[in-house]
């Protein structure tokens, strides 16, 4: 079920605009308090959000809804994403809102819904929401409450994510860098590796309200492979703007992707009998060469589609423990509800910790298969295979490779980007066949 307000994680868009102005977000919560009260007599709802200069604006939009309608708010202020999500399951609260734009840059922002038991909402509770929502008028004349954060919320988060390893100090003596994309992870990831005992060095954790994911962070990680390249960092942690992603850099400073943390995350489970059934869950644009190295391992990889809410929705129903996105957004159902970058973070650093061995070495079984990635931005999003000139050259494309590799096309759920992802037996072919594709996609809706 597709809905127009919300995209594939949540409402994203910028701030001030259309679907996050003033009159829909104040609506939006009277209609969402609406829902609840259906559900509960005294609804709770725990909201937290991300380091944007407008995330305690929307947060205080949302109350304004919510209030009236007799819903109590637990404000956890700025914390990630994971730990509202956390915090809602823990409390036994009715609902949790998140309010962040994740990895996207200033000046968007977002709004995610969680359901009481920690899950992000389905796509057909979101449609019925945006149902109820288009039935009501906008309330007028509803003040913005206060919001103060309560510190006790955070700090229950992060014990824990400090139970999940044993010990009381398991990282001791274990050098790590971390990219904390001026974002949610700022006051929590350096403190968390420095009560678990590791030596920390810190990039981007110093966020004014607009500088989140600004050249830093899980999407360019490019200053964090320098960064521990430089230094005797065992590894690097890339966080995203609302930490619910981690992408790693090896001691050489090669960044690895989630992939490489689903391969060597998913043999340790199995190695230590906690992968039963003995399958992950990867999207579509998870790389061959992980179904590869984990076939050897006798472990199934199970394809699904792009986004983290399908991710879980398919480790649900295949009853299976760790599933995850190439992005670095990986779900751990035994410990979480969502992709919790910080999670992710300790969990490899105590397996590179416990190993000995360098990271790079536990990763030299994953091979890569020639992959790229190309983004076009586009002015709508009509089915692209319904276009003529883009769908006479996918099936060329796809011809070409034959046995040998893979397309996939689809759109960006939270950007205006149609997305080619193409593998291969050569990097300069698929690259080439990408920009054919590119070139078709920008001839027909680019921008």
């Amino acid at each position: 079920m597709t809905t127009s307000l919300f995209g594939t994680d949540g409402i994203r868009g910028p701030f001030g605009a259309y679907p996050l102005d003033r009159p829909t977000v104040v609506a939006l919560g009277a209609a969402l308090g609406a829902a609840l009260r259906e559900a509960a007599s005294e609804p709770v709802v725990v909201m937290g959000g991300d380091t944007r200069e407008s995330t305690v604006e929307l947060c205080r939009w949302l109350a304004a809804g919510l209030v009236p309608a007799g819903c109590r708010i637990r404000y956890a202020g700025t914390v990630p994403t994971p730990a509202v999500a956390f915090l809602t399951r823990e409390l036994r609260a009715t609902a949790g809102i998140a309010v962040s734009a994740s990895h996207n840059p200033m000046p968007d922002n977002g709004i995610k819904l969680i359901d009481g038991d920690g899950f992000k909402w389905t796509h057909e509770a979101e449609a019925a929401l945006e149902e109820r929502l288009a039935g009501n008028a906008s309330p007028e004349g509803l003040p913005d409450p206060e919001l103060e954060p309560d510190g006790a919320l955070v700090e229950s988060y992060v014990d824990h994510l400090i139970t999940t390893l044993p010990g009381s100090r398991p990282l001791a003596g274990l050098e790590v860098a971390l990219d904390c994309a001026n974002g949610a992870a700022s006051a929590f990831a350096p403190a968390l590796f420095a009560r678990l005992g590791a030596e920390v060095s810190v990039r981007c954790d110093q966020p004014d309200g607009r500088n989140i994911n600004d050249g830093c962070g899980s999407t360019h990680p490019e200053a964090l492979s320098q960064m521990v390249a430089s230094s005797s960092a065992a590894l690097g942690v890339a966080f995203d703007g609302d930490a619910d992603r981690a992408q790693f850099a090896d001691e050489s400073g090669a960044i690895r992707d989630g992939d490489a943390t689903l391969y060597l995350w998913g043999r340790a489970l199995a190695e230590r009998g906690e992968l039963e059934p003995r399958a992950i869950v990867a999207t579509s644009m998870s790389n061959l060469g992980l179904e590869v190295a984990l076939r050897g391992e006798g472990i199934e990889v199970v394809r699904c589609d792009v986004g983290d809410r399908v991710v879980v929705e398919t480790m649900k129903s295949r009853g299976l423990t760790l599933g995850g996105e190439q992005s670095g957004h990986i779900v751990h159902l035994g410990l979480s509800t969502t992709g919790d970058g910080m999670l992710t973070a300790i969990q490899i650093a105590f397996l590179v910790k416990e190993s000995g061995r360098p990271l790079s070495e536990l990763l030299a079984g994953l091979p890569r298969f020639p992959q790229t990635l190309k983004n076009v931005r586009v002015r709508r999003k009509p089915d692209l295979m319904s276009l003529p000139g883009v769908a006479e050259v996918a099936h060329s494309i796809e011809r070409r490779l034959g046995d040998t590799g893979r397309l996939v096309l689809r759109y960006s759920g939270t950007e205006p980007l149609a997305r080619v992802m193409i593998e291969g037996p050569e990097q300069e072919t698929i690259e080439r066949l990408a920009g054919e594709l590119l070139t078709a996609i920008d001839g027909e809706i680019g921008l």
